[in-house]
């Protein structure tokens, strides 16, 4: 019996043998030979997204002369944007949800930019607040010492309002307009609250639509 026993364990030996080494290799982690072509790729394309300070100069005054231009762009919207690499970053309130819309595709178009992201807030529709947007402009320019400023295409004071909340945007020639700009927005009826982030430009030459 010892014999045959013997003769019989010995394959059962190799057999479990083998399958325990077929089972360690299975358990080992898997190499992931995408990986240092994946990161060559992404290395390539952070290269490609860098601009020189001319080009981004260069694209910055394009992205400001497009939004300036578009056709429904007037004193009661507040477009702003952030420029990184060859991404733009859209932001600032519209009263309409068109000129949201065009201002990603204008932007879009411009040579040297390949991505756009969209963060323009539409303001929700309310007759109480354009009436005191029309009410707020009325009162800053027609007031003598801010009425050069109503000469422009579009006036540097850009007057928005949410939910009865005022905020003052845009530039203007002296820390003495700014403050006039604010108490006349302050002096209009309804009215909760009103933030001034004008800014002091000395002569203020903003882009006007020709």
């Amino acid at each position: 019996m010892g014999s045959w026993f013997r003769r019989l364990i010995g394959p059962l030996a190799i057999i479990l043998f083998l399958a325990l080494a077929v089972i360690a290799q299975q358990s080992q982690p898997t190499t992931q030979p995408a990986q240092a072509p994946a990161s060559g790729s992404l290395e390539a394309e952070g290269a490609n997204n860098s601009l020189s300070p001319e080009a981004e100069d260069k694209l910055i005054r394009e992205v400001r002369h497009e939004l300036i231009m578009l056709p429904y762009y007037n004193v009661f919207d507040n477009l702003s944007f952030k420029v990184d690499g060859r991404t733009v970053v859209l932001e600032g309130q519209v009263t309409k949800p068109v000129l949201k819309t065009d201002a990603g595709n204008v932007v879009k178009r411009i040579e040297g930019v390949d991505k756009v992201i969209n963060n323009i807030e539409v303001l929700p529709p309310s007759p109480m607040d354009d009436r005191i947007r029309r009410d707020v402009y009325q009162s800053i320019y027609s007031y003598g010492p801010l009425f050069k400023y109503g000469n422009m295409s579009v006036p540097p004071i850009h007057i928005i309002v949410k939910n009865g909340r005022i905020t003052l945007e845009g530039v203007v020639d002296s820390e003495s307009d700014k403050n006039l700009a604010g108490v006349r927005a302050n002096q209009v009826p309804g009215t909760f609250q009103v933030t001034n982030n004008l800014r002091v430009v000395s002569g203020s030459n903003v882009p006007k639509k020709k």
